[in-house]
């Protein structure tokens, strides 16, 4: 086991704050190196058992590893211990703020040492979950104008789909973003739900960077099939937002496909035992993305679908 420190900082009282990696290194360490990063958000746990995993595995099978392979399990762990999204007492996103700089806040300042640690590597991949509110079957999201260069590396991350998401709606003070504009690949993985741990996609995702190390020189010997992605653009996904503020309660399953027309579920009013709005499906297809959080409000989002999937 390698741990090291990506940057370490002085935090009041006597404290520090660390951001560590644990770096496995196989035959040939100067060939390629892929990057696992998660953690960035403190509700969202998703990535803490990939990393877990893929480190278990991978300690297996060192005589098969060719090159390095980097797992950042924890870019916020302030967050992560304090069960908070942001960064405990700036009430501030830190995917909001890469690439960061050395010249202003200590925020900015770890920002920086992270992209300045993981560029230059072959492929990264980003680990998200959902929020508290909505759950999501595990999917990968790219910008429309990094397409060409990484849809074919998603496709053996054994993911439902590949959301290719407009210029517009992508921050630029994101890590991904950050890093993609600097010539280091990196994917954007999104999955499950907020501070909770889906055991199912995170054995999906581990097999599916294992077999894209194989598919990239990276490892030897067998691994796990994998099925190919549905790839889909911001045009065949519609959007279903409640109208009513009540309690949401679903009709259809996660991830089942629907029928133009079928209703997902309803807002419920329990004081008075009424209905106050049927949510029905305005395409035909898979239902990626559905309401966890029960309680909602006029403009909450409810559902997302993948038309013609």
């Amino acid at each position: 086991m390698n741990i090291k420190d990506v940057v370490r900082i002085k935090l009041p009282i006597g404290e520090e704050l660390a951001i560590q990696k644990n770096r496995i290194v196989g035959n040939a360490p100067g060939s390629k190196r892929i990057c696992i990063i998660t953690g960035t958000h403190g509700d969202e746990l998703e990535g803490q058992y990939v990393a877990w995993s893929l480190a278990r595995a991978l300690r297996a099978r060192l005589d098969d590893l060719h090159g390095i392979v980097d797992i950042y399990p924890s870019l916020n762990p302030l967050g992560i211990s304090t069960i908070e999204r942001g960064l405990p007492g700036f009430d501030l996103d830190m995917n909001r703020i890469f690439p960061g700089s050395n010249e202003f806040s200590a925020n900015e300042y770890v920002a920086g040492k992270i992209v300045e640690d993981v560029s230059g590597a072959d492929l990264a991949i980003d680990i998200h979950a959902s929020n508290i509110f909505l759950r999501e079957i595990p999917q990968i999201r790219i910008n429309e104008k990094t397409a060409d260069t990484l849809v074919p590396m998603a496709m053996n991350l054994n993911m439902d789909f590949i959301w290719i998401h407009s210029a517009a709606t992508v921050l630029e003070s994101t890590l991904a973003w950050s890093l993609n504009s600097t010539g280091t690949p990196c994917l954007v993985v999104e999955m499950g739900v907020g501070m909770r741990i889906s055991k199912e996609y995170g054995d999906r995702l581990t097999t599916g960077i294992m077999t894209t190390m194989a598919k990239m020189g990276m490892l030897d010997g067998p691994v796990m099939p994998v099925f190919p992605p549905i790839i889909s653009t911001d045009g065949h996904v519609d959007y279903i937002n409640a109208n009513q503020s009540g309690i949401f309660m679903p009709e259809t399953a996660h991830g089942s496909i629907v029928e133009k027309g079928q209703v997902v579920g309803v807002v419920a009013d329990p004081l008075t035992g009424h209905v106050r709005e049927k949510l029905v499906s305005p395409l035909s297809g898979l239902l990626f993305t559905l309401r966890e959080y029960p309680v909602v409000y006029s403009g909450s989002l409810i559902a997302r679908g993948l038309g013609g999937a």
